[in-house]
């Protein structure tokens, strides 16, 4: 039996996903430092085109005629570019084509990769999107000009065919492609975790990743449930930005966005949901409440549960007050629906768990409640 600590760590009984690829391990690292057990289920991996024949053509084309403009999108991006522009010799002379260019950051991330490379950044878009590079770039007049567009693994977003469309000479170079997750089996049970509860968390750093991670969860059968949990605020759907964001938007699941687009961010988002009370709790007799997939916060003094008395303890959280039936209790437990006998073991050894704290009624006749105050 376990006993009630007071909680340490913000994200103590806290299981969180991090669905990228992309430094995905410095962000888990920052949340495992606060208590959290992170699991790491990149929805697309990353492929680095250090040895891509196109990006190798793309950059000899733009050093046989400079641009006039060069837009840096991503940061990683950018310095995989000149990474690879190192590898195959051309380092030299990639530096001599892009030295009189006009440089345009989409972001602080864009900008510092563009210092660390030896240029300087002469415009830098606030809201850190596409959408406000090309309104900059429009207003600036580029009719005739060669502007050459550095992409993240998605591709274009609609700026090459906005500049083109404008009159401007656009060379797209896409330094890194997205490919298939490495292990979807991981994915896939990340979404089901997601949605029966196993975790408290799922964030997201790209929208290709996003949108890749929703398509799994839709084939396994689990979006509707992820739905549900994040509507009642049992699980939290993170994204470093708004363009992340986007396809968790589009499919009406409620979205938290990280302030500065950065991993940083979103890691003290998380940390700020789950430690500074804005995660879900409710007034119980016992104390203030709040439930954690490994466990319960009562008063801040955290009771670690098993599987199947977090999920029980959640269901009752998520009444609110309200009784559940043995019924509805019952399905949610293994083999509850045809064993009347399983809910009253299952209540039992919750009740255990929680050491005497008296937070699970019985309601005579109707089946069981969790103890919230009354005004």
């Amino acid at each position: 039996m376990s006993s009630p600590t007071v909680l340490e760590s913000a994200l103590a009984g806290c299981t969180i996903i991090v669905a990228a690829d992309r430094r995905s391990l410095d962000l888990a690292t920052a949340l495992e430092r606060r208590g959290a057990q992170v699991q790491r289920a990149p929805a697309l991996s990353i492929v680095a085109n250090a040895d891509d024949a196109e990006l190798m053509r793309r950059t000899e084309e733009l050093i046989a005629s400079p641009p006039d403009i060069v837009v840096v999108t991503t940061g990683v991006g950018f310095r995989g570019w000149m990474d690879a522009a190192h590898e195959h010799g051309l380092d030299e002379g990639i530096a001599d084509a892009l030295r009189g260019a006009h440089f345009v950051a989409r972001g602080p991330k864009a900008h510092g990769a563009i210092q660390q490379a030896g240029f300087t950044a002469d415009w830098v878009a606030e809201s850190e999107t596409s959408t406000e590079v090309g309104e900059y770039l429009l207003a600036s007049g580029i009719a005739g000009k060669r502007i050459v567009v550095q992409h993240h693994g998605a591709g274009s977003d609609g700026l090459d065919e906005l500049l083109a469309g404008a009159g401007a000479d656009v060379l797209s170079v896409t330094v890194y492609r997205w490919g298939p997750p490495s292990d979807p089996e991981v994915v896939r049970r990340s979404a089901l975790h997601a949605g029966s509860g196993e975790a408290d968390a799922v964030l997201f750093t790209s929208a290709p990743g996003a949108a890749s991670w929703l398509a799994v969860a839709e084939q396994a059968e689990a979006l509707d449930d992820i739905r549900r949990r994040a509507v009642t605020g049992r699980l939290l759907l993170a994204a470093v930005g708004p363009i992340t964001a986007g396809p968790l938007l589009a499919a009406d699941l409620p979205t938290t966005i990280a302030d500065r687009g950065r991993l940083g961010s979103l890691a003290r988002c998380v940390i700020a949901h789950f430690g500074g009370g804005r995660a879900p709790s409710l007034l119980t007799d016992a104390g203030i409440v709040e439930v954690r997939s490994g466990g319960v916060l009562i008063d801040s003094r955290f009771v670690p549960l098993s599987r199947t008395s977090a999920g029980l303890i959640e269901a009752l959280f998520v009444a609110g007050g309200r009784v559940l039936s043995r019924a509805e209790i019952g399905r949610l437990l293994p083999g509850g629906e045809r064993n009347g006998h399983a809910v009253e073991v299952a209540v039992a050894r919750l009740r255990e768990a929680l050491c005497g704290v008296d937070l699970v009624q019985t309601v005579v006749k109707r089946g069981y409640r969790l103890a919230v105050t009354e005004y």
